[in-house]
């Protein structure tokens, strides 16, 4: 059986490289566990215009709760709408 020998410079390497992949995992379960969406963050997401959202309420493309003054839009209408375009 063969030893191999790891340095100070390996393991470092190696947490690094833990460390980013668990960022990375972390980073795409944010928007998923996030259940509902604000007006802006859907405007980030789908890299559209306040006006061009306004359109896709109004037509009922896509669908939103209103609390308070806040306008919220499920995460997975938005999903099922980007899939939509896809096709």
């Amino acid at each position: 059986m063969a030893l191999e020998v790891l340095t100070k410079e390996d393991l470092q390497q190696f947490k690094i490289e833990l460390l980013e992949s668990i960022e990375n995992l972390l980073q795409g379960k944010k928007t998923e566990e996030k259940l509902w969406l604000r007006t802006s963050e859907v405007k980030e997401l789908l890299n559209i215009s306040s006006g061009t959202l306004q359109n896709l309420r109004i037509n009922g493309t896509l669908s939103y709760s209103k609390i308070g003054g806040t306008l919220y839009y499920n995460y997975n209408d938005i999903q099922k709408l980007l899939m939509d375009f896809k096709h």
